[in-house]
């Protein structure tokens, strides 16, 4: 019943996430976005005025989805700032944790990764079906080594969750609702977001069997730069297939609607070479 706001971030030039919720929308939800990529002051900027907008349209809740890419002292920065810190209160922070997430990651992403941990009332696990309970302990012990790196003193026990999210009852999603924010120091660093960067493929014409491949070929070879991620859709005939992979995983699910676009996302990428891959 209550009437929500949805402000989507996202890396990449086109926003994927914001069609993939397009179902939801209607009398009492709505979606905004703001284009990620851009410096950290611009991004500010366009976040504070989206906002001060979604004020003056009476939400009762605004749920902001950040991109991967993003460090979370920018959203307490921004809501402590007038007038917004008299127009909302911070409600419940939710960090979203791949289980396959590599066992080495560069600074830049520790660093990130860290703020993200620190702030959260809750640390949710994705994929976790067909992973065993000694693996997920392992998985938490690392995100505490990583946040321990830069001297937080955080530790991660029962806040984070790692039940499939099939199974997820009414409860659950009242649990993570109420689940707060926390406020952990830390030792902190200037990340220049330009390391990161992001390349899109419109109207590729790859085929659901030519792309697990290709992405194989751009997450190896040393050619493409650091590829983190790759997203988007497939044609299959006449229908769409929604594509999401790293390093670790690589999936391929049918969605109602898309749109032949194909996003690499990653540090130190070449643009040319990477389109060469997939147009090829």
């Amino acid at each position: 019943g209550n009437n929500i706001g949805i402000l989507e971030n996202d890396y990449g030039a086109v926003n994927v996430d914001m069609m993939l919720l397009g179902d939801i929308m209607g009398d009492k939800c709505e979606l905004e976005m703001i284009a990620g990529g851009c410096d950290y002051e611009t991004h500010k900027r366009r976040f504070r005025t989206k906002l001060i907008a979604m004020r003056m349209s009476g939400y009762d809740r605004v749920i902001v989805e950040p991109s991967g890419i993003f460090d979370a002292d920018e959203f307490f920065d921004v809501l402590y700032e007038e007038p917004l810190d008299t127009w909302y209160e911070i409600g419940s922070i939710i960090t979203v944790v791949d289980a396959g997430i590599e066992s080495e990651l560069n600074f830049n992403s520790e660093y990130l990764l860290t703020s993200q941990l620190s702030k959260a009332g809750a640390v949710v696990m994705s994929k976790t079906a067909r992973i065993n309970e000694d693996k997920l302990a392992a998985i938490i012990n690392r995100l505490n080594s990583v946040m321990k790196k830069f001297k937080c003193e955080r530790i991660l026990k029962d806040e984070v969750i790692t039940k499939n999210w099939n199974e997820f009852t009414d409860e659950d999603f009242e649990k993570l609702s109420k689940a707060g924010h926390q406020i952990y120091d830390y030792e902190k660093h200037f990340i220049d977001k330009k390391d990161y960067s992001s390349v899109y493929v419109i109207e590729s014409g790859v085929t659901k069997e030519e792309i697990e491949e290709k992405a194989r070929k751009l997450f190896t070879g040393k050619a493409f730069g650091n590829v983190m991620r790759i997203k988007g859709f497939i044609k299959d005939g006449e229908k769409w297939e929604e594509l999401n992979a790293t390093p670790e995983s690589f999936s391929l699910k049918p969605i109602e609607r898309g749109q032949d676009i194909i996003i690499v996302i990653g540090e130190e990428l070449n643009e040319n070479e990477i389109k060469l891959c997939i147009e090829k």
